[in-house]
């Protein structure tokens, strides 16, 4: 799998009655007909904690089919080393391209038990893995000694790190210097999407975006300026996306916002989170049915052309 371009990270539109099988394949769909260069099912934004085992292989699956050969990357991140194992080994089994492996913990991990658990994976996989750094989600921050130790094991190929933590000036000192210490054949990607522009510009090959999992066809656009190093696009287009980032800000996270752009796009139902997650206000969801229509945000493919809903 190349490392590079946009990986946009989907939704899994679900309620307490199970997932939306139409409504995902509805958001693939639109990623595939953007043309992203890779896909990323059942992470952070994907809700990978409320899918069950059996969900979580079988979703990954219908990705793999519906994506028409545009790599998936899918999450295998778990409290237990023995189920991210069985997780892994039958993702693999569905054509999954790269594994994602976030820290899921309970307990405090240290450096030592965090190196093992990525040690115990790369030895038991045959596909890339991919580094998740998640340090407000995980509670755990990746040093710059441990990624080089584990950027040393077979199979790890990619690392996402956050490109503004613990803020933007000393995250592109760190991607400077692991630029410059880690291996030639890890592929650096950024997460963070109203800061990955100048992460990209600065160097990493691939933006990890969740609001390109449902805007994809813009945030391209975005990362092309980025690595174009076209200031007056970039500039444009990040006020484009600033109300969406901002509603990000204002939930502590993007899950809950996503949704509902994706139902006000009619991709989903509105009835599109697992309990306990709650929809945003409807004071927010007419902010951001004005933002998606003012910013022209609202693309989708039909007969080779993007036109928009209205």
């Amino acid at each position: 799998m190349d490392f590079s371009g946009l990986s946009a990270f989907p939704i899994t539109p679900m309620n307490e009655e199970g997932v939306d099988q139409a409504a995902f394949e509805k958001i693939l769909q639109r990623l595939v007909d953007a043309g992203v260069n890779s896909i990323g099912v059942e992470g952070s934004t994907g809700n990978y904690p409320y899918l069950t085992e059996k969900e979580r292989i079988q979703y990954a699956a219908l990705a793999v089919k519906a994506s028409r050969q545009i790599p998936v990357i899918a999450s295998i991140g778990a409290f237990r080393t023995r189920d991210i194992l069985l997780l892994s080994e039958q993702l693999q089994k569905s054509g999954v391209s790269a594994l994602l492996l976030p820290l899921v913990s309970y307990h405090a991990l240290n450096e030592d038990k965090v190196f093992f658990l990525y040690e115990t994976v790369s030895k038991h996989v045959s596909v890339p893995v991919i580094v998740y750094d998640s340090p407000l989600i995980s509670r755990f921050a990746f040093s710059d000694d441990l990624y080089q130790r584990i950027c040393q094991l077979p199979h790890i190929q990619s690392i996402k790190v956050p490109s503004a933590w613990p803020n933007e000036p000393e995250a592109y000192l760190r991607l400077q210097r692991l630029m410059k210490s880690l291996p030639s054949s890890i592929q650096i990607g950024v997460s963070g999407d109203p800061t990955a522009a100048n992460a990209l510009k600065r160097g990493a090959k691939i933006w990890y975006s969740e609001w390109g999992g449902i805007f994809p066809q813009k945030a391209k656009e975005l990362l092309e300026a980025a690595f174009a190093r076209d200031e007056e696009k970039i500039f444009h287009l990040s006020l484009q996306f600033e109300p969406f980032w901002e509603m990000s800000r204002h939930y502590g996270g993007s899950i809950r916002p996503i949704a509902a752009a994706a139902s006000i796009l009619r991709l989903t139902d509105k009835n599109n989170l697992p309990l306990p997650l709650m929809p945003i206000s409807m004071k927010d969801q007419d902010k951001l049915k004005r933002a998606i229509v003012e910013n022209n945000m609202n693309l989708f493919l039909l007969g080779g052309l993007f036109l928009s809903y209205r």
